[in-house]
């Protein structure tokens, strides 16, 4: 009998959510997903030195000999999410998401500003727009970000989604992708309950199940890619879904697990429910995200701890700065 990572694949999309690029190559997926814990988790693994090593030495030349290691490894940082991205596009057929700075969530133009340049460093090394995705926080501004730079041809993928409000403001900005957080909505709510959750009962999977069958039964181009598993019962309960992002150890748990995968979501089933259409303008997306306490906390979290992870990436390439420049020094 085929596994549940095989069944899977043939009604789904996989993609890996990781930056770790040898298990990229033990699972093949489609697609590629990182964001800046992952990246700074690999940075610090030996065989990814020579990567940031490069990385650092460009960004040495590109600010010149008076800037100081703060600020080469400020700009090394930016670069750096780009050369992990073009080391995974090697491996696999599809795209990879590269994040803009979490820092910047609240700021459209600082925004666009960050994601033209993530685009130009893949444009110069020869790698076509279609091939990446440029991942964006889905705040009010993150959004009206990515409705500019899709109308440009530049790809976004929506991420710390977690209310149908931001959902709906995704799709009628008609950016590419979005990624709403099944584990971390679990995560919420079972802190908020004192409740466990499996199965279909999960508020992560329903949260992601009503989205999907929104768009599905309005037809909209924008798609969907469930994201922040923490089990693999969370995954077969959206089996269907455009594309679902899984880490590379649950994806080991559906390689090694038998049995018969259900399909559970349909663009056919969802276009034959009864569904409310909504229209997302500011004032709506304020007060539906104001009365969302799960989507209000959340996003803030994801934010705070992505901006948390870029200044100890920063901190880290500082710090290896500073060791590739000692023998130099003392020479």
């Amino acid at each position: 009998m085929a596994s549940l990572l095989e069944q899977l694949r043939g009604m789904t999309t996989v993609v890996s959510d990781t930056g770790d690029i040898n298990s990229i190559e033990q699972f093949r997926p489609q697609d590629s997903t990182t964001n800046p814990s992952l990246i700074a988790a690999a940075a610090e693994k030996p065989e990814y030195q020579p990567i940031v090593d490069d990385v650092l030495k460009q960004a040495r030349v590109d600010a010149g000999s008076s800037a100081s290691d703060k600020e080469v490894a400020a700009l090394a940082f930016k670069s750096l999410a780009v050369a992990f991205g073009r080391k995974i596009l090697e491996i696999i057929p599809g795209r990879v998401s590269t994040e803009v700075d979490a820092r910047l969530s609240y700021d459209t133009e600082k925004s666009i500003a960050q994601a033209r340049d993530i685009i130009a460093q893949y444009d110069k090394a020869g790698i076509s727009r279609d091939r990446v995705l440029i991942k964006l926080a889905s705040t009010w501004e993150g959004i009206r970000a990515a409705e500019i730079l899709e109308k440009e041809g530049i790809h976004c993928n929506m991420t710390l989604l977690f209310g149908l409000h931001q959902a709906i403001a995704c799709a009628e900005a008609k950016v590419t992708l979005i990624s709403p957080f099944v584990g971390r909505i679990l995560d919420w709510y079972k802190k908020d309950t004192g409740k466990d959750y499996t199965g279909a009962e999960d508020p992560g999977v329903q949260s992601v199940t009503t989205i999907y069958n929104y768009y599905k039964h309005f037809d909209y181009k924008t798609v969907v890619m469930g994201a922040s598993f923490r089990n693999i019962g969370e995954i077969i309960e959206l089996a269907g879904c455009d594309l679902l992002t899984i880490s590379p150890k649950l994806l080991g748990e559906l390689e090694a697990t038998e049995g018969t995968l259900t399909r559970k979501l349909d663009p056919a089933k969802a276009k034959d429910l009864k569904i409310e259409k909504l229209t997302m303008d500011k004032t709506t997306f304020d007060k539906m995200h104001a009365a969302d306490r799960m989507a209000n906390d959340k996003l803030k979290e994801g934010i705070d701890g992505f901006s948390k992870a870029l200044e100890d990436l920063e901190k880290l390439l500082e710090k290896r700065l500073s060791e590739i420049s000692e023998p130099a020094a003392a020479r």
